[in-house]
């Protein structure tokens, strides 16, 4: 794989800019990076672009250099590790990579900061990192805490010149009918923000009187979206990369929330027993839930290649994996499958509890691994499963007509 005879071939013109790799028809060719030791540039051929282009857009942590017109990689283990899953037969070095490469690259720095840079501020700011603390200090979960956050930040900043003590219950109920007529907000965000707003009020300011009977929109009884097990089949043969289609049958086969997943440890995997620990699941609750066979058997391919460190699906800077990572996994498989274009990430958790049901496991047992506290969320399953609809007969056929 590694050709040791080849040097590098590097032609520089006038500046950086102009710097330009030898490039090989038939070959993905890895080259050092001229400056930064951190990377490697990769040439994939115009001619390969239609087969080899998806593997490349897997690699963990790559991106595009415009001015070179080629791919900078990480000059990781990792990386190699790769190459010689997905592209063993069409690589080919420019150089002797060194023994002592690390794993991974180590993780970048004042990305927070530059997250915050852009985030609005509201005049009584105060206001939101009071409420934050108070929510920190109840351990309501993060995601919660920033929903709350951002809800009430956009709420003190309609009225920016009023300070928040002194907004009355009649300002409060305009704000919200204002979302709901302009900007057509959804019921559950509509609750969102009356609850934000509530606890602001009760909890931090001691104003509770001011959102006392504060009106919660009535949540639509609707049915979830679910896919048939051929569509899924389909789903998980549509992706290539081991990485994206264990991530997708872990979802799948064991009923896990995007969050649940994302925040999935080494240490939560029980192969023996056959088994995942979910910590710290929606409502803050621990769980266990089946390790599938098929997955399993995937599981040991995937820890040899990638080797983890912490967590169990890891991101390019070390951390957990994104859930906007796999949110463009799922999308991306889902246009290539062709199956139900409304089907989100967290429809293959539907999926699994619908066809458990329809296998005829106790609506006791899928609610356990599901997670969910009361039976009646359990029971919307039983709307959609298609369990003895064949021995359902529709009154018309016993018309004479």
């Amino acid at each position: 794989m590694i050709d040791r005879e080849t040097p590098v071939v590097l032609q520089t013109l006038e500046s950086d800019t102009n710097i330009k790799f030898e490039k090989q028809p038939d070959k993905v060719t890895v080259h050092l990076h001229p400056t930064n030791s951190d990377y490697w540039c990769l040439d994939l051929p115009e001619n390969m672009v239609s087969t080899h282009l998806s593997i490349i857009k897997n690699i963990h942590g790559r991106r595009w250099n415009m001015d070179w017109y080629i791919w900078e990689v990480p000059g990781t283990q990792l990386t190699m590790r790769f190459l010689a899953q997905y592209l063993t037969a069409v690589v080919k070095y420019t150089f002797q990579p060194d023994e002592n490469i690390p794993e991974r690259l180590a993780e970048p720095v004042l990305q927070q900061n530059n997250l915050l840079k852009t985030q609005a501020v509201a005049r009584y700011e105060s206001a939101v990192t009071a409420m934050e603390q108070m929510l920190m200090l109840k351990r309501y979960s993060r995601r919660t805490i920033k929903s709350y956050k951002n809800s009430l930040r956009q709420f003190i900043m309609h009225y920016n010149d009023i300070k928040p003590s002194q907004i009355t219950r009649k300002q409060i109920n305009a704000y919200i009918m204002q979302l709901i007529r302009d900007k057509h907000i959804t019921e559950s965000y509509q609750n969102q923000i009356a609850c934000a707003i509530k606890i602001f009020y009760c909890e931090v300011l001691d104003q509770s009187d001011k959102v006392e009977g504060l009106v919660q929109a009535k949540r639509p009884q609707k049915i979830p979206q679910v896919l048939t097990e051929e569509e899924v089949a389909r789903l998980l043969r549509s992706v290539d990369n081991l990485k994206h289609r264990f991530i997708l049958m872990m979802i799948y086969s064991a009923g896990l929330r995007l969050g649940e997943l994302t925040n999935l440890k080494l240490t939560d995997i029980q192969a023996g027993a056959h088994r995942i620990f979910v910590r710290d699941g929606k409502g803050k609750k621990d769980r266990c839930t089946i390790l599938a066979g098929k997955t399993e058997q995937m599981l040991h391919t995937y820890l040899l290649l990638f080797k983890p460190v912490h967590w169990l699906f890891e991101g390019a800077d070390g951390g957990p994996y994104s859930d906007r990572s796999v949110q463009a996994i799922f999308t991306a498989a889902k246009e290539r499958s062709r199956i139900n274009p409304l089907a989100t990430v967290h429809t293959l958790r539907h999926s699994f509890a619908t066809h458990l049901l329809e296998k005829g496991v106790d609506l006791r047992y899928i609610q356990d691994l599901l997670g969910h506290e009361s039976s009646k969320t359990t029971e919307i399953y039983t709307h959609i499963t298609k369990k003895s609809w064949d021995r359902i007969k529709s009154p018309l056929d016993d018309l004479e007509i």
